[in-house]
């Protein structure tokens, strides 16, 4: 079996709603996602000859994924009052609504499956949230 890893980064903002400590409170970090592919056959000709996929593929897609999210607020939908989401909007704030609890183990999850639908063989996605706090989403 053949594996590629990649990573890509981005900063935004999240809070958790009924949560219990700090995180309830709106706050940023600097997420990296990492990325890794499996395989058990390499390409055997053209100029893939050699290779699971490019490189510069899996980098690109996992790179239009990070920035997708950066320099946002990122909040599970209905979790912020109809009139704060109006004033964020009008002050013309970047605001990604998710089906989802923004957890580090939601976003393993979502951008899993993002990637995968995109036809990437992809085996595991490790989200860290802090350089020493990750959670990750595979088979």
């Amino acid at each position: 079996m053949y594996f590629l890893k990649t990573a890509a980064s981005f900063d935004s903002a999240h809070f958790l709603r009924g949560y219990k400590g700090k995180c309830a409170n709106l706050h940023g970090h600097h997420w990296v996602i990492e990325v890794e592919i499996s395989g058990e056959h390499l390409q055997s000709d053209g100029s893939g000859k050699g290779m699971l996929i490019d490189f510069g593929d899996l980098k690109q897609a996992v790179r239009e994924l990070a920035e997708s999210f950066d320099h946002a607020l990122i909040y599970e939908r209905n979790s912020l009052k109809p009139d704060t989401e109006v004033a964020l909007l009008s002050e013309d704030f970047h605001l990604i609504p998710v089906e989802f609890r923004p957890t580090a183990e939601n976003f393993a999850r979502s951008f899993y499956e993002k990637l995968n639908k995109k036809g990437l063989p992809v085996c595991r996605v490790t989200v860290y949230e802090t350089p020493d706090n990750c959670a990750a989403y595979g088979v």
